[in-house]
């Protein structure tokens, strides 16, 4: 089969699937239309595209995002034109993200090709980001601002023949007019390969011995410590954890930019402004920044952990969190919704307020001091990834059916 591919961040939630095709033997010839240069992937072509115009810095605040969709899908199919003009070539199946507009006018140029659209998040004034920190209530332009940003699915729901979207709660937040419209199947997780490792250990440049399973190692991860992964919160807690366990060292992993949400006024962002909050009650030794590192490392880092903690507002449910599970991570997570579709209390994980460090470091101090006594919860949390996300059992079966549905018969994959 012939797949076109298309995502502005390849490969982005595509990566174990055209992974998966391309490895297979019949061959399927995959293109990638994206915006980035520096990637290749074997088995895979890839176009590149530029955004065909950007709204200027003093466009109107309602249409500014709009204007930014059409002027990247109208670049994605000028990119897709000239793939069939010049190349001639045509895709047997489309499939990507709608959030940027890519695949908006894709229609123009194959007509009569099906294409799958991934559908991220849907903006609401309740039940996600906006609206749920109460010192930062949402100003009485918001629904307006929420209601704009939303033209964006509202055009591509029509524009592709079905809707993809990786967890319920992410589906239930669009417009109950899209749901017989769209299939529920997360992107899959490859718990074949996120193991559990007792012999694990990592090194750690401030220290003369790796660290392993049998040190008292609790970890944070966030792609950026920001307020939406209530980086803010898992440092208020550090003074008690810190204190209650004076063996623990804290590995917290991720940038320090923000993606979702408003910025720090601080000139250092969140991570200096809660340095300054919490000066003088924190043992700086025994708290490691590591930034981004490896996925490797990153793996192995979790596989050391005593304690994993996942903290995020009501908003898309991370890789991480699933990852961490799938390698047995005893976790303590934010009790919000599209963690609880995950996460059960006391089965695959701890859960406790968000806003409330407090109750976060009585958890984790628990956890650390305790481990007996939480001993099931890593277990089951990785028997819960392995029927519910993986990748090979679960969710690729599911999306391939999704795709041969759309396909004549003699196109149609075999598994």
């Amino acid at each position: 089969m012939k797949f076109l591919f298309v995502h502005q961040n390849m490969p982005g939630q595509y990566r174990e699937l055209i992974t998966w095709l391309a490895a297979q033997p019949e061959g399927h010839e995959i293109y990638f239309l994206t915006q980035r240069s520096d990637i290749q992937l074997p088995g895979v072509t890839t176009v590149t595209y530029k955004a065909h115009h950007q709204p200027a810095k003093d466009a109107y605040g309602l249409s500014k995002d709009w204007e930014a969709a059409a002027g990247t899908g109208i670049g994605a199919a000028l990119a897709a034109r000239q793939l069939k003009d010049a190349r001639g070539w045509s895709p047997d199946i489309i499939i990507g993200h709608t959030g940027w507009g890519e695949l908006t006018f894709l229609k123009e140029v194959w007509p009569e090709v099906p294409m799958i659209g991934f559908f991220e998040y849907f903006y609401r004034t309740s039940g996600g980001l906006v609206g749920f920190d109460p010192d930062n209530p949402p100003n009485d332009q918001a629904g307006f601002f929420a209601q704009a940003r939303n033209t964006v699915p509202y055009t591509n729901i029509h524009t592709v023949d079905l809707g993809h979207t990786p967890t319920y709660w992410q589906r239930d937040r669009f417009p109950k007019s899209f749901h017989d419209r769209m299939y529920v199947c997360h992107d899959g997780i490859r718990t074949d390969r996120l193991q559990p490792d007792p012999e694990a250990s990592i090194s750690l440049g401030r220290l003369d011995r790796p660290l392993t399973r049998d040190d008292e190692v609790i970890t944070y991860v966030a792609r950026n410590m920001e307020r939406a992964r209530g980086f803010h919160i898992m440092m208020r807690a550090l003074p008690k954890i810190l204190k209650e366990r004076p063996n623990a060292r804290v590995l917290m992993i991720g940038g320090n930019e923000t993606s979702y949400g408003a910025e720090s006024k601080h000139p250092e962002g969140l991570r200096g402004e809660m340095e300054d909050e919490l000066q003088g009650q924190i043992d700086w030794s025994r708290v490691h920044f590591l930034g981004r590192v490896p996925y490797d490392a990153l793996c192995d880092i979790i596989r050391i952990s005593r304690c994993h903690i996942y903290l995020t507002m009501p908003f898309v449910l991370s890789w991480s969190l699933l990852e961490a599970m799938s390698m047995q991570a005893t976790v303590v997570a934010a009790d919000v919704a599209p963690v609880r579709e995950a996460v059960t209390h006391g089965e695959t994980g701890m859960l406790v307020d968000f806003f409330d460090p407090d109750a976060l470091a009585a958890q984790v101090v628990d956890v650390v001091a305790n481990p007996g006594s939480y001993a099931h919860l890593g277990p089951n949390a990785r028997a819960h990834v392995v029927e519910t996300y993986d990748f090979l059992t679960r969710c690729l079966p599911e999306h391939i059916a999704q795709i041969n549905a759309l396909v004549p018969e003699e196109k149609r994959i075999r598994i």
